[in-house]
């Protein structure tokens, strides 16, 4: 049988399942080739062809079951239609060796051709369209964390509070268990942060921060450049009170840090999804503390005489409040300093003076500061920051920022 027209090429491009999964562009074109090879085919294959070979028996694609074999018939039509015809050689004619080297040249050309149109089909499953798109990370607790969960009476799905201590170099995750108290679930060390132990006051200061925060949903941020991250909530309204900048101050993956908390990719990932997994639960804020270093009277007594003794004493009050309760203190802000447990209910001004009987009872066992260092010691409007002391290197330091705040 000769080789079919238009009909023929339409039914084993449309009878090809091969063929019908490629996009429908690439399909188009495939199939227009065809048909142009058909229609060349039957019509230049001529019928005076008394000295060109004819083309060969059973050369029929609705009898071809092979696709790769269909095209290999095609590719054989190019030398057919140069020896045929006008253009084919003649016994004892000069031209036969350079009809030859056409004929190579073009079936070298057919099969190119073949070639382009499988790299055309392929091509077309990685357009936009069809290009997988990439999986957002949303964190992995691992089996043994899971384990210590049930070990500890916990839900998976329960909340969670982080405390961050800098000295130690360690970040802990702390769970509620089924009785409703919080207790340790595990520990991270810290790979990495920046600056030295202290608040962070100014952008551009490279200071991580200090103090006690809140993780929202909304400040989750599963394509971070270092891998996965969340953004600490600096500055809060303590901070905001006291007029101290700075923005993106994250706790990440990797292991460098410019104001950051960087924990290393793996610890980031369970970090990462035990937060991801408690907001899943219904918790609406993760609690975040973070601490110079452990809250004991021993270390704060090492670092006495630093400027920044006030404000530890007023985060230790928080840190008191916590392991009191087993619980996360409820925090407030007025006159420029934290409050915990308040005994007032409804939103304070961080700035205005903070109402009668605003504090909690006092924790017992925590250390009192003294009448001198008393945290919050400013009087409301003063343009100073929030905890004054008669240590001479602090009252500088207060001076040189007072322009700032």
């Amino acid at each position: 049988m000769g080789l079919a027209g238009d009909g023929a090429a339409t039914e084993l491009i449309g009878g090809n399942s091969m063929i019908r999964l490629l996009p429908p562009i690439t399909r188009m074109f495939v199939e227009t080739v065809a048909t142009l090879v058909s229609s060349c085919a039957r019509d230049c294959v001529a019928p005076e062809a008394a000295y060109a070979p004819r083309p060969p028996v059973g050369l029929d694609l609705r009898a071809t079951s092979s696709w790769r074999a269909a095209m290999r018939k095609i590719s054989r039509l190019i030398p057919i239609w140069v020896t045929s015809g006008r253009y084919a050689p003649r016994p004892g004619d000069g031209r036969v060796g350079k009809a030859l080297r056409l004929k190579q040249t073009a079936s070298v050309f057919a099969k190119a051709c073949f070639f382009a149109l499988i790299v055309a089909g392929l091509g077309g499953c990685s357009s936009t369209a069809y290009a997988p798109k990439t999986a957002v990370r949303t964190g992995t607790i691992r089996t043994s964390t899971l384990e210590q969960m049930e070990t500890l009476n916990m839900d998976r799905a329960a909340p969670i509070l982080i405390r961050i201590y800098k000295e130690e170099s360690t970040l802990e995750v702390w769970k509620r268990d089924r009785s409703g108290k919080f207790a340790l679930l595990k520990s991270y060390p810290i790979c990495k942060f920046s600056g030295n132990l202290g608040p962070k006051i100014m952008q551009g200061d490279h200071q991580a921060p200090e103090g006690f925060y809140d993780i929202a949903p909304y400040q989750m941020n599963p394509n971070s450049s270092e891998y996965l991250a969340f953004n600490t909530g600096f500055p809060n309204a303590f901070d905001r009170s006291l007029g101290r900048t700075g923005s993106f101050l994250m706790v990440h993956g990797g292991c460098r840090s410019v104001g950051c908390y960087a924990m290393t990719d793996y610890a980031m990932e369970e970090i990462y999804g035990l937060v991801d997994e408690a907001f899943k639960g219904g918790q609406e804020k993760v609690q975040l503390q973070a601490f110079p270093f452990r809250m004991t009277a021993q270390n704060l007594a090492s670092h006495a005489g630093d400027a920044n003794m006030p404000f530890w004493e007023m985060l230790k009050a928080g840190n008191d409040a916590f392991l009191e309760t087993d619980r996360p203190p409820r925090v407030a802000v007025c006159d420029r300093r934290y409050v915990f447990n308040p005994a007032v209910a409804g939103d304070l001004d961080p700035s205005a003076p903070c109402p009668i009987g605003i504090d909690s009872t006092p924790i017992a066992g925590a250390l009192q500061p003294s009448r001198e260092t008393t945290a919050s010691a400013v009087p409301p409007n003063t343009g100073t920051i929030a905890y004054r002391t008669a240590d001479p290197i602090a009252q500088k330091i207060s001076e040189s920022l007072r322009g700032i705040y």
